[in-house]
């Protein structure tokens, strides 16, 4: 297994238990300087490092790290499918990206892979670090100019998967229906979209027509059905 170990039974002397994790990176000078920014911290402790997807379960089986740093692109493919993996286990242990890549495809892959957290490298080690511990303590956790971008990312989702799964409607027909299932009445929806409520009317009369449905209630019921209208 092409795999560099660091591991110490007992971690940092004295105080509570050190945060353990666990570095997936295939440049071994970019592990030593990220092993030596952790651990610079007295509650962070690397208990191992692997370079390849395929070593990721076992490694996280042997060493329970409290936490997984994974970058992008590894030797033999990419951390998104070592996320998948380790999201199919039971209590699998939240994995933070640490990547050169911020490219919106990309980030929204790693969120419906599984990802709690998502990091451009180059962040500073005070940005790692208090990744490292939102992470392990149950929380999720972004670059600022990540962060920024999720709601846009996550709502351009909701968008093509509604068009996917009413494809008679439009881009904006789909909008309007996620609207409807949320339970927004047409001023509402009219004051989100800056539209006149009279559009919103048209549009709510063309979704009837497509979805083949009489009433609001109907319309909110097939939405539903197929996952629109949360959040």
């Amino acid at each position: 297994m092409d795999e560099q170990q660091l591991v110490s039974s007992s971690g940092p002397a004295g105080g509570a238990a050190p945060v353990r994790v666990l570095i997936v990176d295939d440049h071994p000078l970019f592990r030593e300087g990220l092993k030596a920014a952790l651990e610079s911290a007295e509650d962070v402790f690397v208990v191992a490092e692997a370079e390849r997807v395929a070593d990721v379960p076992e490694t996280v089986a042997r060493h329970r790290p409290n936490v997984v740093i994974m970058d992008l692109s590894l030797s033999d493919g990419s951390g998104l499918e070592a996320v998948r993996r380790l999201s199919a286990q039971e209590q699998p242990p939240p994995v933070l990206m640490l990547t050169m890549s911020d490219d919106d495809g990309n980030l929204l892959a790693a969120l419906q892979a599984g990802a709690r957290g998502y990091l451009v490298k180059g962040a500073g080690r005070e940005e790692v670090l208090h990744a490292v511990r939102t992470v392990a303590a149950g929380g999720a956790v972004f670059g600022g100019e990540v962060a920024e971008r999720i709601t846009a990312l996550l709502a351009g989702a909701k968008m093509r998967e509604a068009g996917q799964l009413f494809p008679d409607l439009t881009a904006r027909e789909a909008e309007v229906l996620d609207l409807v299932a949320r339970g927004h009445d047409n001023r509402r929806i009219a004051r989100e979209l800056v539209v006149a409520e009279k559009t919103v009317r048209n549009h709510v009369t063309h979704i009837f027509e497509k979805l083949h449905v009489a009433t609001r209630a109907e319309a909110v019921a097939r939405a539903r059905d197929m996952g629109l209208g949360d959040g």
